[in-house]
């Protein structure tokens, strides 16, 4: 049988890795199309709860609470535990999350919801992290890496094609039933799967390092740091894009739709360019933690430009275009910040790892929406909000040159 060898005591058929990679994707995809639901519906949504900038803010941040604060955890467990099934517990918790929130009638039902939702997405990039270092050899990890963060960006991209269209067509509770409903349905193929992968045999010397050793390294704190700042453009446009659209440049939803897609495509296609960039340059003899470092301070400085001219562009065709080019950048940062935490962390930790990587990175989730709908409302535009997005991007590039090993 055709067989690659995992580690001590493990092997798998070689025709499982894509499979399993295209599922990992297609869960990352499913993770941002129902966490960005919120964002799609805003602009009926905010109206028919009414919720202000900053209750509106408060609602998405609320789902970054739970994300964040509970992901060492369940990454330690995901460490010890199968982590295939914990993914699976944690998508049916989400998508049921994501379905019941079409029956929100205000702001605290809302937040409770996206509480729920935040805890099952917990679970996904630890999770994700320790299946691809134990079931995919290191000289495929960059592009297994890449189709991820497509997922990720597609994400984004189809849910807002999707949900603008049943938006317009149905309002916005149906977002939200929609989105769920398809979340589920990926359940069964995936155990089904799962279940011929090889269960983990783990001698002593690799069995995964406590939460308080992990949390004793420092490397692990800078990478924290780094994707703390690098998370916060990307939630900035995803969360934020089809308001500031309608309510700001006065976008139909159509429109809007059309615009918002485009910039999400552009950063699911540059995910896949910046991830076959990095294999490129590690063949050529660069060292791979240097080479993702390096191609995360360049796609932080794009983000600060693109932000700019996201802010400063006259009329649709130059609104259009800088969308555009700040998604070809932010395609860059979730590809290598994971894949700079998977080389750092090991197989041995990578679930553990990545689940405090995340828990730090979600810092900007959590502060990010609220401060930008108190900005929002304190200045009655987004202009001050972006000026702050490009500073905090800046300030990721300082610490990606200097701060990481």
């Amino acid at each position: 049988m055709n067989v690659q060898t995992i580690g001590q005591g493990r092997s798998m058929d070689r025709r499982l890795v894509p499979a399993l990679v295209a599922m990992l994707a297609l869960a990352v995809l499913f993770n941002f199309v129902d966490r960005g639901a919120i964002g799609i519906a805003a602009p009926l949504m905010s109206q028919a709860l009414g919720l202000s900038a900053t209750r509106f803010g408060l609602a998405v941040s609320a789902f970054f609470w739970t994300y964040g604060l509970t992901q060492p955890f369940i990454g330690a467990l995901a460490d010890r535990w199968p982590a295939g099934r914990v993914l699976a517990i944690s998508v049916a918790l989400w998508a049921a999350s994501t379905l019941l929130t079409s029956l929100t009638s205000g702001l605290a039902m809302l937040v409770t919801l996206r509480l729920l939702l935040g805890l099952g997405e917990a679970a996904l990039f630890p999770c994700t992290s320790k299946l691809i270092t134990a079931h995919v050899p290191m000289a495929r990890r960059g592009l297994a890496n890449a189709v991820v963060a497509v997922g990720l960006a597609l994400g984004p991209a189809l849910g807002t094609l999707a949900g603008g269209m049943i938006l317009a067509r149905h309002g916005w509770r149906m977002v939200f039933f929609a989105f769920g409903a398809a979340t589920l349905a990926w359940v069964l193929p995936w155990l089904m799967l799962q279940a011929r992968l090889p269960a983990p045999m783990v001698a002593a010397a690799d069995r995964p390092s406590r939460l308080g050793a992990l949390l004793a390294r420092r490397t692990l704190w800078a990478m924290g740091m780094a994707h703390a700042l690098a998370n916060y453009g990307f939630f900035f446009v995803s969360i934020w894009l089809p308001l500031y659209l309608v309510k700001s440049r006065g976008l139909s939803i159509p429109t809007m739709t059309l615009f918002a897609s485009a910039t999400y495509a552009a950063q699911a296609l540059a995910s896949l360019g910046w991830g076959q960039l990095a294999d490129v340059l590690v063949r050529r003899g660069g060292r791979p933690a240097t080479v993702k470092r390096w191609l995360c301070v360049v796609a932080e400085l794009g983000s600060v430009a693109g932000v700019a001219a996201i802010a400063l562009a006259q009329g649709q065709a130059q609104l259009l275009a800088a969308l555009i080019g700040t998604g070809l950048f932010l395609g860059c940062l979730p590809t290598m910040v994971y894949a700079l935490g998977q080389i750092h962390a090991g197989a041995r930790d990578a679930a553990g790892w990545i689940g405090v990587q995340n828990a730090i990175g979600s810092l900007s989730g959590i502060i990010g929406p609220v401060v930008t709908g108190m900005i929002v409302d304190a200045t009655g535009s987004f202009s001050w909000a972006f000026a702050f997005a490009g500073l905090v991007s800046a300030a990721g590039a300082v610490v990606f040159a200097t701060a990481l090993p």
